[in-house]
């Protein structure tokens, strides 16, 4: 009986082509799930690295006013106040500006395309508004 598991091992030396096709075509459908979903998450992380960026910003406004008086009206004088907004990693062109009747709004866009904005209305409401609807963390009615 050892003689025939030994002559078996010698005989069966490595996978058949159907084997080594079998194990590939479950690797590829097992990528073409997991890559798209791999793909937005990465988008989600950009989103949402805007909208922390975007809400530093509302803090520091609410601090600069604390402070002053007034509402900033430009990025740098937030920075002074947050270091943090020195740092732009997933966000480009942040702004900030104030409105003359006391309000203000900051506005960061993700990688991705999307501007989270923050507003301070002078009556003191605060609406937080997105743009391109249905992209990214901006749900169909263009709040966040």
């Amino acid at each position: 009986m050892l003689h025939k598991l030994r002559q078996r091992a010698q005989d069966e030396r490595g996978f058949t082509l159907i084997e080594l096709l079998v194990v590939i075509l479950i690797i590829g459908i097992l990528a073409a799930i997991a890559i798209p979903s791999f793909i937005s998450q990465k988008d989600k992380a950009g989103d949402a690295s805007a909208k922390s960026f975007v809400r530093n910003m509302q803090t520091a406004q609410e601090t600069y006013f604390t402070d002053n008086n007034a509402y900033a009206n430009s990025l740098a004088s937030l920075q002074t106040i947050e270091p943090a907004l020195n740092d732009l990693p997933s966000s480009t062109a942040p702004s900030a500006s104030n409105s003359p009747a006391g309000g203000f709004t900051v506005i960061a866009t993700s990688k991705a395309g999307v501007a989270y904005t923050i507003r301070r209305n002078t009556d003191g409401t605060v609406n937080r508004i997105c743009a391109p609807v249905n992209k990214g963390g901006c749900g169909s009615g263009g709040t966040w």
